[in-house]
């Protein structure tokens, strides 16, 4: 942790202090809140056992690859972090100006349990530069890249009429969806839409969460509305998005629409060997003369990646129904996304989230549009008032955008192969009090065909090609949480 960051992080703890010793709890009132700042957190750690897995990152937020990924190939015990939910500590602020409005920010920092680091998934990926894939660990991209407030950062307006308007880096409307309507409560150890961003953020992890955004969010009687716009600080739409939701709450149901555009949507993976050399090489001839005067740089694999761009479009509508307890809580999703070229391409060298460089970008991945619907169902059934019993299933469909000799396959031959992932999870949370829980559960996935292609599983022949289709991993996860 850089001196920065322990400051940032050893801040959070002295108001805690000051917030315990100002206002200490009591029977009627125990939270953490002074003069209208309010501590938060939670602590979320487990034990977990896959068939098919990769070591776990001390740097990745859920510490494990729980859905099948490439690398997966030995079993894996681990202690994992943020199974349920994302171990956080947090500031929240109200200041009551005039009426019913008042000032109000958020300040909210991601970290791992297991090992006391700040949450960076791209440090995983950086860990892992160079590495075949038989000998990498847990590495996935992630809109936590080791920022000091990776979870919030924002201040603004809010008013109980009126709603709230704030600026900063904010979850986007989509990804508070995600929240409300995955039965999972978008779970990263049993969730495929929980641990992968994808859904969340609109087809890329890294726009789960908006740097440089001002968000709108209001409830009037039984309608509530959402909208966000991301800023970019360049020219035309470069880099920027938009997101824009409706819905309504009635009778015990909740149903919202969604809409998204993001332009400039990054997707960055761990370089290969190959692309490690290159790096090299490249930073030879722009040092060695006769230097290459029109782009030649010097890339550090410690913090380079490669990269995908696009311009991302998707809809999406999800609702769930509250039978009343004792019955459960049913719920339902729809997302449909599609993937074009970036219409403002990037260049290698480009920053992204964290200070992280894009040394390999393609910007040509969607010659033909990819598609990607995703869909999803579940229930949260509270067996006793301590117990709840939660089960999901959850699914990916991709189209076929490969084009040349494979275009219209369905196999797993490329990744741009029509493909199918398949996922279901069932789990057991019991509360021993108001703030603690402890929890068991098992989540089982599968991909196939294009989204199988390069996957470690596969079986392949003396030409290298898969003769095998599917993929699959059964990770089992138990833990404690403590929320506060």
């Amino acid at each position: 942790m850089t001196p920065i960051r322990a400051c940032v992080f050893t801040a959070c703890l002295a108001a805690a202090g000051v917030a315990q010793a100002q206002n200490s709890p009591t029977a009627s009132d125990d939270s953490l809140t002074w003069k209208g700042i309010t501590l938060y957190g939670a602590v979320d750690i487990g034990l977990q056992y896959q068939t098919h897995g990769v070591p776990a990152s001390d740097y990745f937020p859920a510490g494990t690859e729980s859905p099948i990924s490439k690398n997966s190939n030995g079993s894996v015990t681990a202690v994992t972090p943020s199974n349920l939910s994302q171990s956080r500590i947090g500031l929240a602020g109200n200041e009551p100006l005039i009426g019913d409005w008042a000032g109000v920010f958020r300040l909210e920092t991601f970290f791992n349990p297991q090992s006391g680091d700040l949450s960076d998934g791209l440090k995983s990926l950086v860990l892992n530069n160079g590495k075949a894939l038989s000998v990498q660990g847990t590495n996935v991209d992630t809109s936590v890249a080791g920022q000091a407030f990776a979870g919030a950062a924002y201040a603004g307006f809010a008013s109980p009429t009126y709603g709230s308007l704030t600026f900063g880096r904010h979850v986007t409307p989509l990804a508070d969806g995600i929240g409300k309507y995955d039965p999972m409560g978008a779970s990263q150890a049993f969730s495929l839409i929980g641990f992968s961003g994808t859904t969340a953020g609109g087809g890329d992890t890294e726009d789960r969460r908006l740097d440089q955004s001002l968000k709108y969010t209001a409830k009037y009687d039984w309608v509530h509305l959402g909208a966000l716009y991301q800023f970019s600080g360049a020219s035309g739409t470069t880099n920027t998005a938009v997101q824009v939701s409706a819905g309504a709450e009635i009778a015990g149901a909740s149903l919202d629409a969604y809409y998204a555009k993001k332009y400039d949507a990054v997707s960055v993976s761990a370089l290969s060997a190959t692309q490690v050399s290159g790096l090299a090489a490249t930073c030879q001839a722009s040092v060695t003369p006769p230097a290459n005067p029109l782009g030649a740089q010097c890339f550090s694999s410690s913090n380079s990646l490669s990269s995908t761009i696009s311009d991302n479009t998707t809809y999406a509508v999800m609702g769930l129904f509250n039978f009343g307890s004792p019955a459960p809580t049913v719920f339902a999703g729809y997302e449909h996304i599609k993937f074009a070229n970036p219409n403002s391409p990037y260049n290698p060298g480009q920053v992204i989230i964290g200070g992280y460089v894009l040394a390999i970008v393609n910007n040509k991945a969607y010659e033909d549009n990819k598609v990607l619907q995703v869909f999803w169902g579940g229930l949260k059934w509270p067996i006793t008032p301590q117990l709840d019993l939660i089960a999901a299933y959850y699914g990916y469909k991709q189209n076929s955008f490969a084009t040349g000799k494979d275009a219209g396959c369905s196999s797993s031959i490329s990744s741009g192969c029509s493909g199918t992932e398949s996922t279901a999870s069932a789990v057991l949370d019991y509360r021993f009090s108001k703030r603690f829980d402890g929890y068991i559960g098992t989540f089982w996935s599968e991909v196939q065909d294009g989204l199988a292609a390069g996957f470690q599983l596969t079986n392949l022949n003396a030409k290298g090609v898969s003769t095998t289709s599917s993929a699959s991993t059964l990770t089992s996860t138990m833990g404690i949480r403590f929320r506060f």
